[in-house]
């Protein structure tokens, strides 16, 4: 398949998926079970977002970062009054009896093999945005998904969003008249990152954190967030940022493929310090008009 149609497909997959509501509870007489991988940051904000419904009970989560591991229990322990079981790795949590819905909140170099092994387990999922690293993993998991039939969403939280919705209904109205361009900026660059070769945290199995994506040398700058902007687990700033602003205006706007794709720019602020462009404008071209991202 050429990298356009799969875009095509991935595109519309993932509209599919994400504008299903999962509502099981709405038909039981008991919480939905859900398993969370990746017990970090992120994924602790869409978990709590989930018990935040009262309709679900997360029975076991699992990182490669023992501190992350034990503080996420504790907190969902004190949130839903029982503590979920705890694993290292995923395929444990993934062979839990009872287990329904999975949360994938690791790194994007993860998503694929996780993901695909939920999808063989016949558990729905909830998968944060990028779906895939690259191209050839993302048709793998539509793949994998197809074949489960399972529930699957992308962490497009943006489609949620009263305000996009009603920017949407604007421009349908026809109340603003015609749309010949669209634009959308990320203003961002993180503080100086730290470079320095380290011992990564006792708590860390950094073997076991890089798993199918390159081992690079511990170093602060990569840690548990600034990896978004490392080619080896990351794609930068457009796929970490640009993406949530590419798929709004797409869904807004109700556009296909773009005819035509441009990206210019560099690594000009941040260089020897990050190994992905800090300064990027992508323009996409489309038969009715332009849109810049």
């Amino acid at each position: 398949m050429k990298r356009r149609e799969f875009v095509k497909v991935t595109s519309q997959a993932s509209a599919a998926f994400a504008s299903t509501i999962y509502i099981p509870s709405l038909f039981r007489d008991r919480k939905i079970r859900i398993g969370l991988i990746g017990a970090g940051w992120y994924g602790m904000v869409i978990t709590r977002a989930a018990l935040e419904t009262g309709n679900v009970q997360v029975i076991g989560i699992c990182d490669v970062d023992s501190v992350h591991l034990k503080n996420s229990a504790d907190e969902l322990e004190k949130l839903q009054g029982s503590r979920p079981v705890t694993f290292k790795y995923y395929r444990d949590l993934l062979d839990m009896k009872d287990l329904e819905v999975v949360f994938i909140g690791t790194v994007p170099h993860w998503h694929a093999l996780q993901f695909i092994a939920s999808c063989e387990k016949g558990l729905d999922i909830y998968c944060e945005k990028p779906l895939a690293y690259d191209v050839r993993e993302g048709l793998a998991m539509i793949g994998a998904a197809n074949r489960a039939g399972n529930i699957v969403q992308v962490g497009f939280q943006r489609r949620q969003s009263k305000a996009f919705q009603k920017a949407k209904e604007l421009i349908e109205s026809g109340r603003i008249g015609a749309i010949h361009q669209i634009r959308a900026q990320i203003n961002y660059n993180p503080d100086p990152v730290d470079i320095s070769l380290q011992d990564p945290p006792p708590s860390l199995d950094w073997d076991e954190w890089c798993g199918p994506a390159p081992r690079l040398d511990y170093r602060p700058s990569i840690g548990h967030i600034a990896w978004r902007l490392e080619k080896e687990y990351g794609n930068g700033h457009l796929v970490d940022w640009g993406i949530h602003h590419i798929d709004i205006i797409r869904k807004i706007t109700g556009e296909d493929m773009p005819d035509e794709f441009n990206a210019t720019g560099g690594l000009y602020v941040l260089k020897d310090r990050i190994t992905t462009p800090d300064t990027l404008t992508a323009t996409m071209a489309f038969e009715k008009a332009p849109v810049v991202w």
